[in-house]
């Protein structure tokens, strides 16, 4: 019998608080990782982890006793702990058949006690769990549970402080960004008053006109003052992308997008034994575009193409910046040689709607995910097309407008 997985109210908002924090899941370790051993100490566990939790995976951003960076979100112990109001334990998990087939209880680490907290957020939304878990089982004292409560309440604290510190680092490449397209805007029209004076300046010294003479070359000399200026700003920064391409904190390029991508769901794929590919155009793969929101929109379609593309199946990511258009246009293709859907699926995809089912693997759903996506891509203005036929496989094209690079 097929055990029901848990789902908590208002999935969708739960799931958008999370995206909310934008996160880069294979980053954010160190900012953690006292918290997850102070976990483990104040409970007596050999074992503690800090777990957030999107639509088909749970995240392990840190962890102590157990080298764990995701699992599928139907195995973990965690999403049983979002629906609680306070907090989860089961004092052994061999002995429960929720979890006594699990592979982390059958084979190592042969896992028995677990004890989480739910990750509260503004709203009430529980984006994850702080969990402790034992190879024995045990009991903790309420004062103990009240400083694991504690310890959940900082990490919280500090996934707020992360997402202040990224809003912080934007407006300083923002400022930065200002200071250079001041110096381009102003750069054209000095260049023109300068060629003028020139002209005048020319002119005034045939006719002997001291005063005006004097007048230009004060006008050409500050000009050129200002010019200059302008060109070594732009010098600088030219000099500084030949060195090396350089991002600001809410920019990736294709390579460093299909970097990330690799990092984090290549080990999935690995585990449904199905082929992951991400490619990149290659006359444009370092110029930079925002970030925003990228890892959870094309996360959470890959995962789905996993979901539903059975072993030895292919799903690729295709990653494309056309520019020169009124808006840069950030291309994004999820292709899958999975199990397709009808048109009937498709309508209710894009109308923004989820509805649970069963992948090939026999994983089942949480039906959310892709109604996730469909709520970012509008979010950002941009636009989703799905192409899609039974038994043939499933292709989505995303294109979300980018702001105008300047590159001169």
């Amino acid at each position: 019998m097929t055990t029901q997985l848990p789902i908590p109210k208002n999935e969708l908002e739960r799931l958008m608080a999370l995206s909310d924090f934008d996160l880069d899941y294979s980053n954010i370790h160190n900012n953690f990782k006292d918290l997850s051993k102070l976990a483990a100490k104040v409970a007596g566990a050999d074992i503690s982890m800090v777990n957030l939790i999107d639509s088909f995976t749970q995240w392990t951003v840190s962890n102590y006793g157990l080298p764990l960076d995701q699992m599928p979100r139907e195995d973990s112990v965690c999403q049983y702990t979002i629906v609680e109001q306070d907090s989860f334990e089961v004092i052994d998990l061999s002995a429960d058949d929720r979890f006594k087939d699990k592979f982390y209880v059958t084979g190592q680490p042969e896992l028995r006690y677990y004890f989480g907290i739910p990750l509260r957020v503004d709203g009430g939304h529980h984006i994850g769990a702080l969990c402790v878990l034992d190879t024995q089982t045990r009991v903790l004292t309420p004062e103990k549970v009240e400083l694991l409560k504690i310890i959940a309440d900082e990490i919280i604290n500090r996934l707020k402080a992360l997402k202040v510190i990224e809003n912080l680092r934007s407006r300083v490449d923002e400022v930065s960004e200002n200071q250079r397209r001041v110096a381009h805007d102003i750069r054209g029209p000095l260049g023109g008053i300068i060629g003028l004076a020139q002209i005048i300046s020319e002119q005034g010294n045939e006719n002997q006109m001291d005063e005006v003479l004097e007048f230009v070359n004060l006008i050409h000399r500050s000009g050129r003052s200002i010019l200059e200026l302008a060109d070594e700003i732009l010098s600088a920064d030219k000099a500084a992308k030949q060195e090396a391409p350089q991002l600001g904190s809410n920019e990736f390029n294709q390579l460093v997008l299909k970097e990330k991508l690799l990092k984090l769901y290549a080990p999935q794929a690995l585990n449904k034994k199905v082929d992951f590919t991400v490619s990149t155009s290659s006359e444009n793969q370092v110029v930079p575009f925002s970030k925003n929101k990228l890892l959870q929109i094309i996360g959470n379609l890959v995962s789905n193409a996993l979901k539903f593309t059975p072993q030895g199946g292919k799903v690729a990511v295709h990653l494309m910046l056309e520019l020169g258009t009124p808006d840069n246009l950030l291309q994004i293709k999820v292709e899958d040689s999975g199990i397709g859907m009808d048109p009937e699926q498709i309508d209710q995809i894009l109308n923004g709607k989820g509805e649970s089912t069963t992948g090939t693997g026999g994983e089942q759903g949480y039906g959310f995910g892709l109604a996730l996506v469909k709520h970012l891509i509008d979010s950002l203005k941009g636009t989703l097309a799905i192409e899609s036929e039974q038994g043939k496989g499933t292709l989505f094209t995303i294109r979300l407008p980018q702001s105008k690079i300047l590159t001169k």
